[in-house]
This record gives structure tokens, sequence and C-alpha cells, in this order.
């Protein structure tokens, strides 16, 4: 006498299969928060980074422009730095031909404070030079460190500027979600220093 077979394959019930979506869905949820989170922690790091790289080069290229101002190779005499609180001016003979009307020879540099940026004149009106930027301030100094009141006492010149990130971050409540960058440089014009001893 035979017997049927039973077939002794089953599926999952459905408390198993709930309780397998509910898994899967928490696991999931965690593994798309974590992205989240990353995502926002690296578009931060990005925006500060360029925050970061592009005040660093805005000062570079001011300082090296500025420590250039006073040069004259046919030693006419001329006050390579304007004193002003607003901007800074620099002249420079570059050329040798006695003046300082040629290319990138009379400079300046300014603040807009409306766009937040710094606008750079070489003699075709003002030009974007840096964007981004929260605050410019130039302190003039003496030879012996003092607050420096006319462009022939100017021995040295403190740049103080702040660099702001493009985009807000939403998970920094202070300055009102753009985080910020203070770079101050203190840059002596050789050729300053060189024209005390000759006016």
């Amino acid at each position: 006498m035979s017997y049927p077979v039973r077939n002794r394959e089953r599926g999952f019930t459905h408390v198993e299969a709930l309780i397998a979506i509910g898994i899967s869905g928490m696991m999931l949820g965690a593994i798309t928060t974590t992205f989240i989170t990353q995502q926002k922690f690296y578009a931060a790091q990005e925006e500060i980074t360029a925050m970061v790289q592009g005040t660093r080069a805005a000062m570079d290229m001011m300082s090296r422009e500025i420590r250039m101002a006073g040069y004259s190779s046919t030693r006419v005499n001329f006050d390579g730095i304007t004193y002003s609180a607003a901007q800074i001016q620099i002249r420079a003979d570059l050329a040798g031909d006695g003046n300082t009307t040629g290319l990138n020879e009379n400079i300046i540099y300014s603040y807009d404070a409306p766009n937040l940026r710094i606008v750079r004149n070489a003699g075709s009106g003002d030009q974007p030079f840096a964007e981004n930027i929260q605050a410019l301030a130039f302190e003039y100094k003496k030879q012996d460190g003092s607050a420096a009141t006319t462009s022939a006492e100017i021995r040295q010149i403190k740049i103080t500027m702040t660099g702001r990130t493009a985009k807000r971050d939403p998970n920094y409540s202070p300055n009102g979600g753009y985080r910020t960058y203070t770079l101050t440089s203190l840059v002596t014009p050789t050729n300053l220093a060189y024209s005390v001893y000759t006016r």
C-alpha cells in the first residue's frame, strides 16, 4: 500500500515576511541616513576648502604686488603706497621709464561690500578679483611699527581678509550659516624701506 508524499516545503508565513520587510526597511533607512549625512559633510568640506584656497590665493597675489610698491630702476622718487583706509593703491615703475602709467604700474585694490568681493583696478576700471570676501582691512605702519598717517611714512602694510563660504551650511548656526576664514599678512615692500634713505 502506498501513501501520498506530503510536500514538506513551506514558504514564509505572513509574520515572518513582515519581520523580514521591517528589518530590511530599518537597514535601508540607516544606510540612507548615513549616506545623506556623509553627502552633507562632504559638501560642507568642499565649501570650506574652496573658501580657504580662494582667500589664500587672493592674499598671496595682493601681497606679491604690494611687495613691488615703490620699485624704480631709475630711482625716480614717488610714493609706492598711497595712504587710504578704504583702499590700497600700489605704484611701481616696472617699465623703467621714469613714471607709473604703464600696465600694472598703478594698481588699486578696494572692497566692494554690497557684492562681498575685492575689486582690482589696474587702469581699466574695477575688475572682480576675489569673490565671497566678508571683510578687508588695511593698516599702514611706519619703520618702527607704529601707525603711519601719511603716504611718505608707510613701510609696512598689515592686511586682514575674511573669506566666507559661497553657500550656507544649514547645520552651522553662527554667521547666518556661512563659515568664515580670516587671514592676516604683514607685508614689507623692500623698495619702500630703501626709499627711507633716498627721500
